[in-house]
């Protein structure tokens, strides 16, 4: 696996490299300081995944997402920025994260998981076999095999060693991992939380309580998970792009 790094800042370049290090040891990791140097690389070494810088000197890092688009095989793509403003604009380059400065580690491992079910799903969908993911889950309880259809769940919450599936009148706790789930759910789920995920199809609205803190209110449920800053402007441009 080749993951190329584009950034202007060094230091922000030494970053990504020791977290990738870290989390992708097997990986061969590649850096360039700039969009033009960036293409070059592009064309020779044909890397699966890209961390983007935004705003750099001369070709920026939309302009080198633009040219992405046009590549028959682009490879996954991650934005890392030190700015909110650009969540939209990463959305129409099909980006699987869009991670702030300082990038952190669990939050890169979750981009990192994101963007191998991405390149997965792009192997099966050229075999013409895309899958949608689990229609339902599922957890053995003393009453036996309780089943949850994923359509009627409106958030997932990480409760100490289990993940509560809230729907309307009924809750179910399950034995996955919320950051397994959110790899597997991520085109109708969206992470608002370090332990939430949510329902794009059933948010209502966003709320902003008078001291400034944001929360997601859904159809049917009484539970209004908060958006952390983190999280806001990618929450923001998922709702958008409904």
């Amino acid at each position: 696996m080749k993951i190329l790094v584009v950034d202007d800042e060094p230091l922000a370049r030494d970053r990504l490299l020791r977290l990738l290090q870290k989390l992708r040891p097997e990986a061969t990791v590649l850096q360039a300081g700039s969009g033009e140097q960036a293409l070059i690389m592009l064309a020779r070494e044909q890397p699966s995944l890209l961390l983007l810088d935004i705003r750099m000197p001369g070709l920026d890092g939309i302009a080198v997402a633009v040219q992405l688009d046009a590549l028959p095989q682009p490879p996954a793509l991650i934005f890392c920025t030190a700015y909110d403003e650009y969540a939209l604009e990463a959305l129409r380059h099909q980006a699987v994260a869009y991670l702030l400065k300082p990038v952190r580690e669990a939050e890169l491992a979750r981009a990192l998981a994101l963007a191998g079910r991405v390149n997965r799903l792009q192997l099966e969908a050229l075999d013409g076999a895309l899958p949608t993911g689990r229609s339902q889950v599922s957890s053995q309880g003393h009453r036996g095999v309780e089943t949850l259809p994923v359509a009627e769940v409106r958030c997932f919450v990480a409760e100490q060693k289990y993940v509560n599936a809230v729907a309307p009148e009924r809750e179910l706790l399950l034995p996955d991992a919320l950051k397994d789930l959110e790899c597997e759910l991520a085109r109708d789920f969206v992470r608002v939380h370090r332990n939430a995920l949510v329902a794009l199809r059933h948010v209502r609205r966003l709320r902003r309580d008078p001291d400034g803190c944001w929360y997601v209110e859904l159809d049917g449920v009484a539970l209004c998970p908060q958006v952390s800053r983190r999280h806001l402007a990618e929450v923001k441009a998922r709702l958008k792009s409904r």
